[in-house]
């Protein structure tokens, strides 16, 4: 056998060293005696040390982090092409427990022969029922209706009357698989559904009940609630900006359960305090941590949660037990599922890496024998 060391980043660790998620998979290395897993504990928080927080989502893998595994399984964490320095003879795979891949640089992944691969599927109902929780919190004036118990102000009843969500327009901004997912949701409210999705299947919208539309503007002017579900690239960065919110209705609501980057946070706040639309439920900012003096904290139109919401114990369980899957896959000489940088996989460079482990899948087979 050849050992296999599968390091996760220290973020899964608290300050005493505690798993932060309660459950990361890795019941499914039992019997595998190849793998030898640890975390990286100089990437974890120390008694005490407040300020780590500060710094939860700038943390990097560095050098000796790579130099270290032969996988890494990244919560967090960038890696950046720095990662790979003093290049990576040992790393063969890094898992993303997530789908979005857009902290990791792929080209410096590829050209140090490493494979990354993601759990793409594994959060897209959680992610969805997390957007269609914000409409309908957002609809039902959630937040004021409980201020009017806590302030014992019953007599504000009529200030804080909500809508229902039948025959009001739904604009998804990508018809992905959270997309999809978010429409498949919607259905028993009735609402018309509009998209944005310049890639998406004309007939396979039609077959969701779903209308394409030719351009965004189009979408952020006849939408009752906006929902984002693209993915970061570099032509979506800051797309929705003063010029998309403006075209808004003031009734209407924006929701962004995707990526904070996608959005001009700063026009986004000026939106909301002056009003130019209703309000707005976001899990994702632009610089995370979101800071507690930041504008968007201060105003009573928008829910804020911390890029959280779908995290649930069932959907974390389905992307470790995929970042587990993965790492055995690799552990035996063989190439994971859902590697995102495929032009890897061809490279004589991986190709040995993951060759080196072929021993392992024999001994795999005669402890199941």
């Amino acid at each position: 056998m050849k050992q296999f060391g599968v390091r996760y980043t220290g973020d899964y660790l608290n300050e005493l060293g505690e798993l932060t998620v309660p459950d990361i998979a890795v019941d499914l290395f039992a019997g595998k005696p190849w793998i030898e897993f640890d975390f990286f504990r100089d990437q974890s928080p120390q008694p005490g040390q407040m300020d780590y927080w500060d710094r939860l989502y700038s943390i990097e893998i560095e050098p000796h982090h790579v130099a270290e595994a032969n996988g890494i399984v990244i919560f967090r964490p960038w890696v950046k092409a720095s990662a790979f320095a003093d290049g990576a003879e040992n790393l063969v795979v890094i898992a993303r427990a997530g789908a979005g891949c857009d902290k990791i640089d792929l080209a410096a992944c590829t050209a140090n022969d490493v494979a990354v691969f993601n759990a793409p599927d594994t959060l897209t109902h959680s992610t969805a029922s997390s957007a269609l929780l914000f409409m309908l919190a957002l609809a039902k004036r959630l937040v004021g209706q409980q201020s009017l118990v806590q302030t014992g102000r019953w007599d504000l009843q009529p200030r804080f009357m909500g809508d229902d969500l039948t025959g009001q327009t739904l604009g998804v901004v990508g018809l992905g698989a959270t997309g999809r997912e978010l429409t498949r949701l919607v259905g028993p409210f009735a609402m018309r559904v509009i998209a944005y999705s310049p890639r998406a299947d004309r007939d396979v919208a039609a077959a969701m009940g779903v209308t394409l539309v030719g351009s965004l503007d189009e979408l952020m002017q006849q939408s009752d609630f906006v929902s984002l579900h693209c993915r970061l690239e570099p032509h979506t960065r800051q797309m929705i900006g003063e010029r998309e919110l403006r075209m808004m209705k003031p009734t209407a609501y924006f929701v962004n359960v995707g990526r904070g980057e996608l959005v001009d946070q700063a026009a986004l706040a000026r939106a909301l305090k002056e009003r130019w639309i209703a309000g707005a439920g976001l899990d994702v900012f632009e610089h995370e941590p979101l800071p507690v003096d930041d504008p968007l904290v201060a105003l009573d139109n928008v829910i804020l949660t911390p890029h959280w919401l779908p995290s649930t114990r069932q959907a974390a369980r389905l992307t470790m037990e995929t970042m587990s899957r993965g790492i055995l896959a690799a552990s035996t000489g063989k190439e994971p599922d859902n590697v995102v940088n495929r032009d890897v996989l061809g490279r004589p460079g991986f190709r040995r890496k993951l060759q080196a482990f072929c021993e392992n899948a024999v001994a795999g087979a005669a402890s199941v024998a």
